[in-house]
């Protein structure tokens, strides 16, 4: 997932998002001690992803770059401008 993609959400998408990827790895790591993955890559990307959701909400936390807000979000529609 690209760093772009992940400012865009709240703390909260990003902490649901962050359960679902340990979740994720739980399970590959399960199977990969009983068959072969489909792709092993599949574990570093994953670890990676956590790296970059963590670095993001420590920078949230520290005021260094601040999530976008929901409610302000830049995506509104243009009809009711």
């Amino acid at each position: 997932m690209k760093v772009f993609e992940l400012r865009e959400k709240s703390k909260e998408e990003l902490a649901d998002l962050l359960n679902g990827i340990y979740k994720e790895i739980f399970n590959l790591k399960l199977r990969r001690g009983a068959q072969e993955l489909p792709n092993p890559l599949r574990l570093r990307t994953l670890r990676r992803d956590i790296a970059r959701i963590k670095t993001i909400l420590r920078e949230d936390d520290l005021d260094i770059k601040k999530l976008l807000d929901p409610k302000k979000s830049k995506h509104k529609s243009k009809r009711g401008e």
